[in-house]
């Protein structure tokens, strides 16, 4: 039986459902110490994101969760503060479910910060029911790529919407998409891997990039078929291909 990864209604989640698996990607705890830096004054989203998680979670009937990368934000070192939210963070959700943690470009001395229990994998990869994960800022392991479907954060996707009247607004979505075929098999030979899926962040304040304007982030940009990709908003709507969604003004 082949398992099926479904984005959550509303939510920047997948839930493996027959496995109870959650996957979330780049909560970045902390990123309000740097925009509060650059003048912009905003709450605390962490509070927040642990009781919409539980909310999941609970609702689901959630026993693992992988943490896709980018758990906290500042880089090279944490604040206090950070490291504080991130401990409490993971030791309530810890207290509902099994977490996994694959590290991200913004994860340096996370295993500091874990308590026992937590399973900490490669930052290259891991793979679990046949699915691989990795953040996405790093060269997958010759195992990711051994998968059929391949699931990464680290870009923070959306897509550029514009009206008939020129208004632009931005819009968290999923990216699914093929590889580049010629690419992928000259880097891994024999891959059989025919999906990348691209999640959008769950701190709303991460920003993103805007796959129809803009290149995607990491090793990954140079293995996924953008043009060609189909674009889903959290709320489920299918806006089509890349390609068809550029700007061309």
């Amino acid at each position: 039986m082949q398992l099926t990864l479904q984005p959550l209604m509303d939510e920047p989640a997948l839930l493996l459902k027959e496995k109870k698996l959650l996957v979330i990607a780049d909560l970045h705890i902390g990123i309000e110490s740097e925009l509060r830096e650059n003048g912009v004054q905003v709450p605390s989203q962490t509070k927040r994101m642990e009781e919409r998680l539980l909310s999941i979670v609970i609702k689901n009937e959630v026993s693992d969760i992988i943490f896709l990368g980018d758990i906290k934000h500042t880089i090279p070192s944490s604040t206090y503060q950070e490291r504080t939210d991130v401990k409490t963070f993971l030791a309530m959700i810890q207290s509902y479910s099994t977490l996994h943690v694959l590290p991200g470009n913004h994860d340096g001395n996370i295993d500091r910060l874990l308590t026992p229990g937590i399973q900490l994998h490669p930052s290259d990869g891991y793979v679990i029911e046949g699915i691989g994960f990795t953040h996405g800022h790093r060269k997958p392991s010759l195992e990711i790529m051994q998968c059929d479907q391949v699931v990464i954060g680290h870009s923070h996707p959306t897509v550029m919407l514009m009206d008939r009247l020129g208004y632009r607004t931005f819009e968290q979505c999923w990216v699914r998409g093929p590889p580049l075929f010629e690419a992928l098999h000259q880097k891994y030979p024999n891959s059989p891997t025919s999906q990348i899926l691209l999640m959008p962040a769950f701190n709303p304040l991460c920003g993103g990039t805007a796959v129809n304007q803009d290149s995607l982030l990491g090793p990954f940009k140079s293995l996924i078929d953008v043009d060609n990709a189909d674009l889903y908003l959290l709320d489920g709507s299918s806006i089509g291909k890349v390609k068809d969604l550029k700007d061309s003004s």
